[in-house]
C-alpha cells in the first residue's frame, strides 16, 4: 500500500500548520479549482473571499473543468477567466481544513493575522463501489469517489 507524506518546503516544521481532510465526498474537479484561487492568499482573506462565494455574492472562477459552466459578470478581472460557479459543498470542506491548518498554527504560538497558505492540494482519494441490484438479475455499478485536501500554512 501506498505512504503518504506533506510536500518537502523550505520552511521549518515550527513555522507552519498542517492540516489534511481525507476522503471527502466531493468531486475532485470542483476541489481543484477552489484551491487554485486561494493558493497564495493570507488565510483571513482566502476565508473571507469563500464565505462570499458561499453567499454567492461573488463567483468562484473556473479555470479547468469548466464544461457547461456559464459567465458570470460578478467575477473580478484580476481572475483573467469568464466562467464560474458557486461549488458550496467543495467550499464548506476546503474551509474545515483551513480552520484546522489555522488552529494548529495557533497551537505553535504563530500569529493569526501574518499567516499565509503556502501549499493547497486536492487529491483523488478512495473510490467507494457498491452495485445497485436491477430488474431480472442485472446491477447497477454506484461509484461513490472522494478527495483528499492538504493545507499547510505558515507567517509570512
Amino acid at each position: 500500500m501506498g505512504s503518504w507524506t506533506y510536500p518537502i518546503l523550505d520552511v521549518d516544521d515550527s513555522r507552519v500548520g498542517k492540516a489534511v481532510v481525507r476522503n471527502v465526498p466531493v468531486s475532485i474537479k470542483d476541489l481543484y479549482n477552489v484551491t487554485k484561487s486561494i493558493r497564495g492568499m493570507k488565510v483571513k482573506d482566502a476565508q473571507a473571499f469563500l464565505q462570499r462565494v458561499l453567499d454567492k455574492k461573488e463567483s468562484l472562477p473556473y479555470w479547468r473543468y469548466d464544461h457547461g459552466a456559464s459567465h458570470k459578470s460578478d467575477i473580478s478581472k484580476k481572475w483573467k477567466v469568464k466562467s464560474g460557479r458557486y461549488p458550496e459543498k467543495a467550499i464548506n470542506y476546503v474551509l474545515k481544513a483551513l480552520d484546522n491548518a489555522l488552529a494548529n498554527a495557533q497551537g505553535k504560538g504563530l500569529d493569526e493575522d501574518n499567516l499565509k497558505i503556502i501549499h493547497i492540494a486536492a487529491h483523488k482519494g478512495i473510490i467507494i463501489k457498491r452495485f445497485l441490484p436491477r430488474a431480472f438479475g442485472r446491477a447497477t455499478k454506484k461509484y461513490n469517489r472522494t478527495s483528499h485536501i492538504e493545507v499547510i500554512v505558515g507567517e509570512v
